[in-house]
C-alpha cells in the first residue's frame, strides 16, 4: 500500500465506524456496470459536504488490490448484488487527492510534477523492471504496466478542480494539468489501461471554447445528476429512518437541509443533517465550509438582475436562469446567469432542471444568505427590509390601506428594480413585499391546491412563532377588486387546506389596477380557526 496506490480501505473503515453511517454501497454497483466499456470515465460534481471524499474511500476499500475488504462489505447491499465477488479488491487503484497534495507540494507551481512523480514512485515500487527507465510519466508507467501484467486500473482524483477554483489565474498551471489529465485517461492507449475513472469535485470539467476538456467522461453535476442522483446526499426515504432512529422531527429537518432536486429525489445535504441528528440543533452547519467567503464577491458582481434575483429568491421565490454559458471556472463570469450557475455547483441554490428556475433550498441556505447579503451592505436589501417589516406589521394588524401603500411604494420606488406590467409580475412584486415574513414564515406555498382551486400564496409559521403570527392565505387579482379576491378565498374555501394547522388564519385579498395604478387591500381572519 502506498499514499496513491492501492491505498486500502482504512477510511472506508472510518467512515463505516462513525456515530451514522448511510449505506450508498450500490454506488459500487452503478460503477461495477461501467468497467471495461465506453461510459467508462465519470466525473461527478457536487457541493462541498455532500460525501465526495467518503465515496471515494469506499471505493479504494472495494476496488484495491492493497487490502482485504471482504468482512468490511459483507453487511451492505452490495454484498447481494451478482458482480460484488468478481470485482472485490481484483484492481491497481490510484487515488490522489488535490486539494491536499497542492498544500503538501513546495511549490504550487509545480504541484501537477509532484503529483506525477509521487505517482510514478510508487508505480515503480511496486513493478520493479516492468517499468523502463526512460518512463518520466505516470501514465506512462500504467501502459507498460498494463501490457506486461494485464493488470488495469481504477483511478480516482478527489477535489479534481481545486487547481481551476483557487489557482483560476495561473493559466501555465492549468494548462499543465489539463494536459496530465488528458495524457492519463484521453485516447486509444488509456483505453487499455484504465478499467474505471472516477472524478469528484465541486465544478464541472472545464470547457474549452465549447467543448469539454475531457470530452471522454460522462458528467453528472448539480444540474443534472442523472443516475447518480441518489448517490449525492441523502434521500428523503433515509432521512426519514434516520429521524425515526434519533427522535428528531422530520418536518422540522425538512425544512431546514432539504430542497435539492436532483431527477426524481429530494436530497439533503449529509453534514447537515448528520449534525442535527447528533446534536439536536437546527442552525446553519455551512459556515465552516471553505466556499462561504465565495459567496460575498459573487453576489457582488455588478450584472444586471443579479441583486433584484437574490432578493427574489430570499423573499421565497424562484427565478429563471440559463446554465449554459458557465465556462466552469471561477474567473470567466460575464452574466448574472453565471454567477448563479456557480451558485448551484457551490450548494447555495438549487435547480430545477425541468422548469429552468433557481431557487434557495431551504433554511440553512436561507441563512447563510441573509448574512452574506448583510455583509455587502446593499442599499436596496436595507430599503427593501424596512419596508417589507412595516408592510408584514400592517398585514398582522389588518390594515388593509397600509398594506396596499406599502406594495404600491414598493412597485413605485423598485420599478427598475422588479418590473411588472401583468399579474405574474404581480406575484413577483408580492413575494419581494414580504421579504421580512422569511424570519418568521416558511417559504411561502405557491398555488397551494386548496378546497376548489389553488391560493396565490400560503404563509405558514414557523413552529416557534405560531403562538405570536397567524398563516396567511393570499389571493391576488388584476383589474378586479380586492373585494373579488377576499370572496374567491371564501367561495373556494382556500382554508380548508389548512385543516390540520390549529393556529390562526388571516385572508387577505389584494388587487392591482392596471389604468389607475393602484393597489387595494381587504384583509379578515377566517372566522372558523
Amino acid at each position: 500500500m502506498g499514499i496513491y496506490f492501492n491505498p486500502g480501505n482504512m477510511s472506508f473503515v472510518q467512515a463505516r465506524n462513525s456515530m451514522i453511517y448511510v449505506d450508498k454501497t450500490r454506488l459500487l454497483e452503478f460503477l461495477n456496470k461501467r468497467l471495461y466499456t465506453e461510459d467508462k470515465c465519470i466525473a461527478l460534481s457536487h457541493a462541498r459536504r455532500f460525501g465526495k471524499s467518503h465515496a471515494a474511500g469506499m471505493i479504494d476499500a472495494y476496488y484495491s488490490r492493497g487490502c482485504d475488504s471482504k468482512e468490511l462489505f459483507k453487511n451492505y447491499e452490495i454484498s447481494t448484488v451478482s458482480s460484488y465477488e468478481k470485482n472485490l479488491n481484483k484492481y491497481d487503484v490510484i487515488h490522489f487527492d488535490v486539494q491536499w497534495c497542492m498544500m503538501d507540494a513546495e511549490d504550487t507551481d509545480h504541484v501537477v510534477d509532484y503529483i506525477n512523480e509521487g505517482i510514478l514512485q510508487e508505480l515503480r515500487e511496486a513493478y520493479g523492471q516492468i517499468i523502463p527507465d526512460a518512463v518520466r510519466t505516470a501514465y506512462g508507467a500504467m501502459s507498460y504496466i498494463k501490457a506486461a501484467t494485464g493488470n488495469k486500473f481504477v483511478v480516482i482524483i478527489d477535489e479534481w478542480d481545486v487547481l481551476i477554483r483557487d489557482e483560476a489565474q495561473n493559466h501555465t498551471l492549468q494548462e499543465a494539468y489539463i494536459d496530465f489529465l488528458r495524457g492519463m485517461f484521453k485516447g486509444t492507449e488509456p483505453s487499455r489501461y484504465i478499467a474505471l475513472a472516477y472524478l469528484t469535485g465541486i465544478l464541472p470539467i472545464k470547457k474549452l471554447k465549447t467543448q469539454s476538456a475531457l470530452n471522454n467522461f460522462e458528467e453528472f453535476t448539480m444540474l443534472d445528476a442523472g443516475r447518480m442522483a441518489p448517490y449525492v446526499g441523502f434521500t428523503e426515504e433515509e432521512v426519514h429512518g434516520l429521524c425515526e432512529q434519533y427522535g428528531c422531527s422530520y418536518e422540522q429537518v425538512k425544512s431546514w437541509y432539504d430542497g435539492y432536486l436532483l431527477e426524481d429525489y429530494q436530497v439533503y445535504n449529509p453534514k447537515a443533517v448528520v449534525s442535527v441528528m447528533l446534536n439536536g440543533k437546527y442552525k446553519s452547519y455551512w459556515s465552516n465550509t471553505g466556499s462561504y467567503e465565495a459567496i460575498v464577491p459573487l453576489i457582488n458582481m455588478d450584472f444586471d438582475g443579479l441583486k433584484s434575483a437574490i432578493i427574489e429568491m430570499l423573499s421565497g421565490a424562484s427565478v429563471e436562469v440559463d446554465v449554459t454559458s458557465f465556462q466552469n471556472d471561477t474567473v470567466s463570469f460575464a452574466n448574472r446567469d453565471d454567477v448563479l450557475t456557480y451558485l448551484i455547483h457551490l450548494g447555495y441554490l438549487a435547480y430545477d432542471q425541468d422548469s429552468r428556475h433557481v431557487f434557495i433550498p431551504n433554511e440553512e441556505i436561507r441563512h447563510e444568505l441573509n448574512h452574506a447579503v448583510k455583509r455587502t451592505r446593499w442599499n436596496e436589501m436595507v430599503t427593501f427590509q424596512k419596508e417589507s417589516l412595516a408592510l408584514l406589521d400592517a398585514t398582522l394588524e389588518k390594515d388593509g390601506m397600509e398594506v396596499a401603500k406599502g406594495i404600491e411604494k414598493i412597485h413605485t420606488g423598485y420599478s427598475s428594480t422588479i418590473m411588472y406590467h401583468d399579474e405574474n409580475s404581480l406575484s413577483s412584486v408580492l413575494t419581494i413585499a414580504y421579504l421580512s415574513s422569511m424570519q418568521y414564515y416558511f417559504k411561502p406555498i405557491r398555488e397551494l391546491p386548496t378546497g376548489r382551486g389553488f391560493a396565490d400564496f400560503v404563509y405558514i409559521p414557523k413552529p416557534e412563532y405560531k403562538a405570536d403570527y397567524p398563516a396567511l392565505v393570499v389571493e391576488l387579482k388584476w383589474n378586479k377588486t380586492a373585494d373579488t379576491a377576499l370572496q374567491q378565498i371564501k367561495d373556494r374555501k382556500y382554508p380548508q387546506s389548512l385543516e390540520p394547522y390549529t393556529g390562526n388564519i388571516l385572508l387577505v385579498g389584494i388587487n392591482y389596477d392596471k389604468k389607475t395604478k393602484e393597489h387595494s387591500c381587504v384583509i379578515e381572519n377566517d372566522k372558523k380557526h
